[in-house]
């Protein structure tokens, strides 16, 4: 079976209602030698390591049918590591992103038509409240990226989590590890003035595959490829009253 990056459902995380999360990237390196104070030196390899993710103790309960029926279809396509996902990283209470009705929102919903109506269902449109681009181009293996960010409530510092969509590796997820702000401004962008300001970041990983200049940025709930990693199966089970509190584990896929 070929791998199959992009077109790949996405994990509804949030619906299984995990009480424990946890995101690494793995590191990838080989010892260098020692140098003449005997200190071992660190090289590292091509790809700086995969990410990992880890959602523990997803609350199932006896009236959650199709709760249920996701692990076990969770479990069927994934068992093996054969078939990948979309995994979501939630980031919605750490990002940069504004303060709306009391609480961060990495993305504004209930925005409506041009005419002011809302859809038969009073919904509206949603669109992410935080969100970039490359300013420059990037090519596969780069730890560094020049991108614009448009609408974060905060300087992006330490370590934002971001995902790009790649025409061939599919979603990967990033964070950086240095940040410098390098400009600001106001960009016109759909009609719309748009405050930004652009950064210089170094990342972890590096790029999974080259990215144009103006390659949009998501910060809203980044994504990345992953799959079952080996070992690991999902069985259904539960108990009394057909409760169950499953733990998902997921490494990137290539």
């Amino acid at each position: 079976m070929m791998a199959q990056y992009i077109n790949n459902p996405t994990v509804p995380i949030l619906y299984l209602r995990p009480k424990r999360a946890a995101f690494d990237v793995v590191g990838n390196s080989i010892d260098g030698g020692v140098n003449g104070e005997g200190q071992s030196i660190s090289v590292e390899m091509s790809g700086g390591g995969r990410l990992t993710a880890v959602y523990e103790q997803c609350v199932l309960q006896g009236d959650d049918t199709e709760r249920h029926e996701i692990i076990n279809w969770l479990g069927a396509r994934g068992n093996g590591g054969f078939r990948f996902f979309n995994v979501p990283i939630i980031n919605d209470g750490i990002g940069p992103f504004p303060f709306i009705r009391g609480k961060r929102r990495p993305i504004v919903d209930g925005i409506p038509h041009s005419d002011g109506a809302l859809f038969l269902d009073t919904s509206g449109y949603s669109q992410t409240s935080v969100w970039g681009k490359l300013t420059a181009d990037a090519a596969v293996g780069a730890g560094q990226l020049s991108m614009r960010v448009y609408g974060a409530a905060r300087p992006l510092r330490w370590s934002d989590w971001f995902s790009i969509s790649h025409p061939t590796k599919g979603w990967r997820a990033y964070r950086y590890w240095e940040s410098n702000k390098t400009g600001e401004g106001v960009e016109t962008v759909g009609g719309v003035d748009l405050n930004y300001v652009d950064y210089l970041l170094g990342i972890a990983p590096s790029l999974r595959e080259a990215a144009a200049t103006d390659t949009r940025i998501e910060i809203a709930r980044p994504m990345c490829v992953m799959k079952f990693p080996q070992g690991f199966t999902l069985p259904w089970d539960y108990e009394a009253w057909y409760q169950s509190r499953p733990t998902l584990q997921f490494v990137e896929a290539f």
